[in-house]
């Protein structure tokens, strides 16, 4: 099976400091890569120069286009990068207003996407969109409803909602689960562990919380000063850590 994306060499500096250095990896289809570390350790900053939101200052990022195979999307136009974005890329902000038209109803947020990608009927779209309501489980009847109506666990559900409306193939989350109560943090990672498999989706999410890449991802890196300084699938990343600062943030976890 060849890769859907073929990450090669990524680095990002600020200055004198390091955001992220020579980060290599490849990720398949239907496989989910967590990438955890402390504050600052890099790992927002990489999957900000993997999704094409800030430029790297060198490496690559090699998706598996529909059309043409493989391309740089570092290198791609800006058109072409904006395109992906709309429809086999989506990006879950950690907080849903930035991922969503606050003053457009819950329906038309998710609607806009697929207009972004030529639909034009309005009883399908509108159709389209109150379905994947459902599938995120919000009722059909707020489909009119503004997000400003909604908790803060509907607006992330929205958020995938219209994310994930086009049938991306590649998802980056930023610490989707961050800022939610921890009743509210279990059901939205049940829907989207289902969803992630309904949809044979891959995925790349970062975040602080171990529990959350121990039921998503299938494979686990750990970031520290820039730098990934382990790798492995997560389960035996978790169990058994190699790396002294692994066993630091595992043993961290085991102690609250």
């Amino acid at each position: 099976m060849n890769p859907l994306l073929n990450v090669g060499g990524i680095s990002k500096f600020y200055g004198h400091r390091i955001g992220c250095k020579d980060v290599s990896f490849d990720l398949y289809p239907g496989e989910v890569m967590g990438i955890v570390g402390e504050s600052g350790s890099g790992k927002s900053t990489l999957l900000n120069c993997l999704a094409g939101h800030l430029a790297p200052d060198r490496g690559a990022v090699n998706f598996d286009t529909r059309v043409d195979g493989m391309r740089d999307t570092v290198t791609m136009s800006e058109p072409e990068r904006r395109m992906l974005s709309r429809t086999d890329w989506a990006f879950v902000h950690q907080h849903a207003r930035d991922g969503l038209r606050m003053n457009v109803s819950a329906g038309g947020n998710v609607g806009e996407r697929l207009m972004a990608v030529g639909a034009r009927h309005y009883g399908d779209i509108r159709d389209q969109a109150t379905d994947w309501l459902g599938r995120v489980e919000i009722n059909a009847d707020r489909v009119d409803d503004r997000p400003t109506a909604f908790s803060g666990g509907m607006q992330q559900r929205l958020q995938i909602a219209r994310n994930l409306v086009t049938g991306p193939r590649l998802v980056f989350m930023d610490e989707p689960t961050g800022g939610l109560d921890v009743s509210v943090q279990a059901r939205l990672l049940d829907l989207l562990r289902g969803l992630v498999r309904e949809m044979n989706l891959s995925a790349i999410i970062v975040t602080h919380d171990l529990a959350v890449v121990r039921l998503l991802a299938d494979r686990l890196m750990v970031m520290k000063d820039g730098h990934v300084v382990e790798t492995g699938l997560t389960d035996q990343v978790l169990d058994d850590p190699q790396h002294g600062y692994t066993q630091l943030l595992v043993s961290s976890v085991l102690q609250v």
